[in-house]
C-alpha cells in the first residue's frame, strides 16, 4: 500500500486552484464583514465608555463571519486539499465546489441579518441549514475515504484532524438548531446570552482548536526543530480539550478549568515550550517564527486562565471578553500568521513568502494589539482606569492594521510570489 508523500508534492494544478479560491474567501471574510465592521464596534464601544452602546445582534454576526468565514473557509479548502494526500480518494471537485458556494451563502446570509435584520425568521435557519449541508458534505468526503498507511508522523495528527471534523459537525449541528429556535421564538436574530456564552466555547475550544492542534501536531515538530513529541499524550489531551467543552454547558468556571489543563498539557505534549532540538526549518518566512509560535500557544493558556476569573466574578465583565479575544486573536490569529506563511506557499506551488519582513510586522502588531485589548477591556469594563477606554479604541486599529497586512502579504504571495517550477527551471539553466 502507498505511503503518505508530502503534502506539497506532488503539485496539483486542481488542488491549488480550489484552495486558492477558499483562502481568497477566507480572507475577505476575514477582512470586510470580520475585522473592519469589529473595529467599528469597538470604536463605538469604547467612544460610549459602554459595552451596551454594541448592538448584540451586530456583535453575534461579526463573531460568525470571524470563525465561520474566515477560519472555517480555511479549515475547509485546506481539508479537501489534504484528504487526497492522507487517504486513497482523489480530488472531488463534486465536493469541493459543492461545499464552497453552500458555506460561502450560509456565512455570508448570518453575517448579512445580523446587521440588517430583513426577513429574519427565514434567513436566520435558512442560513444554518446551508452551513450544515456544507459541512456534512465536507465531512462524508472525509470519513467515507479510505485511509494510506500513513507515516507514523501523520498518524497521531490525523486522529486528532479527525476528532476535530467531528466537532465542527456538532457546533455547526447547534448553530442550525439554535437559529431554527430563535426564528420560531426569538424577538431578534441573535442568541440568548445564557446559551452564547456556552456556544462560544463549543465553537472556539471544540471547534477550532483541535483543528489547530491537529495540522500543529505535524507542522511544528519540524518547523520548530522541537524534540521527540509525547505522541502517546495527544489524544488524551483531546478528549480532556472536549470533557472540558462538555463541562462548560453545564459550569463555565469548571468547563474553564478543564480547558486550561488541556491547553498546558498539549503544550507539554508537543513541547512546545521547550529549547529546539535541531535547527528549525524556516525557509521561506522570519526567522522570529518560532517565538511567535510559542507566544501563540502562551495565548491560549492565557485565554483559559482568564475564563477561570471570568466564570468566578459577577457578570457582566469584562474578563469574559478578554478570554474570548486572547484565544481568538492571540491564539486563532497569530497561529494561522505563524504557521500560514509556512505552508501555504508550498500550496500554492510558490517558493517563499512574498515579504519575510512584512510577516514580522504582522505579528508584532498583532501580539500588541491583542495585548492592549485584553488589557484594556479588563481595565474599562472592570472600571479600574478610564484611560483603558482609549487603548481598547488605539488596539482596534492596531489589529486592523495586522490583518490587512496579513492579507496583502498572502494574496500578493498567491499572485505574485515566485512559482516552484520556474525557480527549479532557473536553476537547471544556471546548472547548464
Amino acid at each position: 500500500m502507498p505511503r503518505c508523500r508530502s503534502l506539497s508534492q506532488p503539485h496539483d494544478p486542481d488542488l491549488s486552484r480550489m484552495l486558492k479560491v477558499y483562502i481568497a474567501t477566507g480572507l475577505a471574510f476575514m477582512l470586510l464583514p470580520g475585522t473592519f465592521a469589529g473595529v467599528m464596534t469597538l470604536l463605538k464601544i469604547a467612544s460610549a465608555h459602554t459595552s451596551s452602546a454594541a448592538d448584540a445582534a451586530w456583535v453575534q454576526a461579526h463573531g460568525h463571519a470571524q470563525l465561520f468565514g474566515w477560519l472555517g473557509t480555511f479549515i475547509l479548502g485546506i481539508g479537501y486539499y489534504t484528504i487526497p494526500r492522507l487517504r486513497l480518494s482523489p480530488f472531488s471537485h463534486l465536493a469541493a465546489w459543492t461545499t464552497y458556494p453552500l458555506w460561502t451563502a450560509g456565512v455570508a446570509m448570518r453575517w448579512a441579518i445580523g446587521t440588517w435584520p430583513w426577513q429574519w425568521r427565514v434567513l436566520l435557519p435558512l442560513s444554518g441549514a446551508l452551513e450544515l449541508i456544507a459541512v456534512c458534505i465536507f465531512a462524508v468526503s472525509v470519513y467515507l475515504a479510505r485511509p494510506r498507511a500513513l507515516d507514523d508522523s501523520w498518524r497521531k495528527s490525523v486522529l486528532l484532524i479527525s476528532g476535530a471534523g467531528a466537532s465542527m459537525v456538532v457546533a455547526i449541528a447547534v448553530n442550525a438548531a439554535e437559529s431554527l429556535r430563535v426564528a420560531l421564538t426569538g424577538s431578534a436574530p441573535r442568541f440568548p446570552a445564557a446559551f452564547n456564552q456556552r456556544y462560544l466555547v463549543l465553537i472556539t475550544w471544540g471547534f477550532v482548536v483541535p483543528f489547530i492542534w491537529g495540522f500543529a501536531s505535524r507542522w511544528l515538530p519540524p518547523l520548530l526543530g522541537l524534540k521527540k513529541t509525547r505522541k502517546t499524550m495527544l489524544i488524551p489531551v483531546m478528549a480532556i480539550l472536549f470533557a472540558g467543552v462538555a463541562t462548560s454547558f453545564f459550569s463555565l468556571i469548571a468547563g474553564a478549568v478543564i480547558l486550561t489543563i488541556a491547553a498546558l498539557m498539549f503544550g507539554i505534549a508537543l513541547r512546545t515550550f521547550e529549547r529546539s532540538e535541531r535547527e528549525p526549518k524556516l525557509r521561506g518566512v522570519h526567522e522570529s517564527t518560532p517565538l511567535f509560535i510559542r507566544i501563540a500557544f502562551l495565548w491560549s493558556v492565557v485565554a483559559g486562565a482568564l475564563a477561570i476569573v471570568a466564570a468566578s466574578v459577577p457578570a457582566p465583565n469584562g474578563y469574559a471578553g478578554a478570554s474570548r479575544h486572547a484565544l481568538t486573536v492571540g491564539f486563532f490569529a497569530a497561529a494561522v500568521f505563524t504557521i500560514g506563511p509556512r505552508v501555504l506557499p508550498a500550496f500554492f506551488n510558490v517558493r517563499r513568502l512574498w515579504s519575510t519582513r512584512l510577516m514580522a510586522v504582522v505579528l508584532g502588531l498583532i501580539n500588541i494589539g491583542c495585548t492592549l485589548r485584553v488589557g484594556g477591556q479588563i481595565l474599562a469594563y472592570q472600571h479600574i482606569s478610564e484611560h483603558a477606554w482609549s487603548a481598547l479604541a488605539l488596539s482596534a486599529i492596531i489589529e486592523m492594521t495586522a490583518v490587512t497586512l496579513f492579507a496583502v502579504n498572502l494574496l500578493m504571495t498567491l499572485t505574485t510570489g515566485s512559482p516552484l517550477e520556474a525557480y527549479l527551471e532557473a536553476r537547471r539553466a544556471q546548472e547548464a
